[in-house]
């Protein structure tokens, strides 16, 4: 599903819940707050400038596949930020430690709590990507393959402008 896609399920369900469409889309209220919020906790837990680089978030039957770049493919320092920032990442989650995710966007997010339990029956690796890089989780546990859906869709709310899907 795309992000419009998505925004426009999120604006629906804002709608109908709350009486306002606008909030769910970033034109203010409680999804603006968050993710002022989020981009702030951001700040203190990714290395890498968030206003010069976007995330992309992409569902795979697998699991899925978590690109981190640079806007500006010739920023080598954000570029380096970036993939020393995933390198850990990829040790991390590969131990169960999501601790970076969830000081961002909680300890309550949708499936965090199923990758850490789970985390030995998911593959996390790393790989460059030209003003970048990339980590590919992947499980054959259905189960975990919907937790990690679930993450990727609390991540591409809560970030805003700064991700997208893929």
């Amino acid at each position: 599903m795309r992000w419009t896609d998505r925004c426009r399920r999120a604006a629906l369900v804002a709608g109908v819940l709350a009486g306002a469409v606008g909030p769910a889309c970033g034109g203010g209220g409680p999804a603006a707050d968050r993710q002022v919020q989020v981009a702030e906790r951001g700040r203190e837990v990714m290395p890498f400038d968030l206003d010069a680089t976007t995330h992309t978030f992409t569902e795979t039957d697998a699991g899925g596949v978590q690109t981190v770049t640079a806007d500006d493919p010739g920023d080598d320092r954000q570029i380096e930020l970036i993939r020393s920032h995933l390198r850990d990442e990829r040790a991390r989650f590969s131990r169960g430690d999501f601790d970076d995710p969830a000081a961002i966007h909680g300890h309550d997010m949708p499936g965090l709590a199923e990758l850490v339990a789970g985390h030995d029956r998911i593959t996390v690796t790393y790989a460059e990507d030209p003003a970048g890089a990339v980590l590919v989780y992947a499980t054959d546990d259905p189960r975990l393959v919907g937790a990690i859906h679930a993450w990727f869709e609390r991540q591409l709310l809560d970030h805003g402008d700064h991700a997208h899907a893929g």
